[in-house]
């Protein structure tokens, strides 16, 4: 029990240290996805960058982007919590041409990616999946449903995306349970 609250002491003092601020951090796109104006394939991408602040010594975001086959912008799908706060549904959806941007500071990483015929064969799914999401309007930090719960619950509807989330994706656990099956 000491030890717990050492370590919340330390995170709380190195958080009121941290000089980053939301409004200023970095929104650029990483330059890791597929230019949709030069690639006419069809794209599904995962991306997961670290949270911010000092959630990312701890855990990532993760998202979803897709592209069906001749399009120029990808589709994004992602669940911030904040929205739930302000009355909006958790998940976003909404069109780039930059799906990779940095998420407030961190650059993300791609954790899947599939292309050409493959990819144009489980766009469709991954739309219908969207619709079914069963939280797509709750959004609890632990144990989930959050951010991670989303593209993990995809990877458990569309399973030929044979999906591995990152350990650090905590969250995505929650979408194995009886509710999300």
């Amino acid at each position: 029990m000491r030890s717990l609250i050492t370590l919340f002491i330390v995170i709380a003092f190195l958080s009121g240290c941290s000089n980053s601020n939301w409004r200023t951090a970095s929104r650029e796109p990483a330059g890791i996805a597929p230019n949709p104006m030069l690639v006419n394939d069809a794209v599904i991408e995962f991306y997961g960058a670290d949270a911010f602040s000092w959630r990312g010594w701890f855990a990532v975001h993760t998202w979803v982007a897709i592209k069906p086959e001749n399009a120029k912008e990808y589709t994004v799908y992602e669940v911030v919590g904040w929205r739930v706060k302000r009355g909006l549904p958790a998940l976003k959806k909404y069109t780039t041409t930059t799906p990779d941007r940095y998420w407030y500071g961190a650059k993300p990483e791609k954790i899947l990616s599939i292309t050409g015929d493959k990819a144009k064969k489980l766009i469709p799914e991954i739309i219908a999946a969207t619709e079914r999401y069963p939280w797509a309007n709750e959004y609890t930090l632990l144990p989930g449903p959050n951010s991670n719960t989303f593209p993990a619950w995809l990877g458990l509807q569309v399973e030929e995306l044979e999906l591995d989330m990152p350990f650090s994706a905590i969250g995505s656990g929650y979408a194995d349970t009886e509710v999300g099956k």
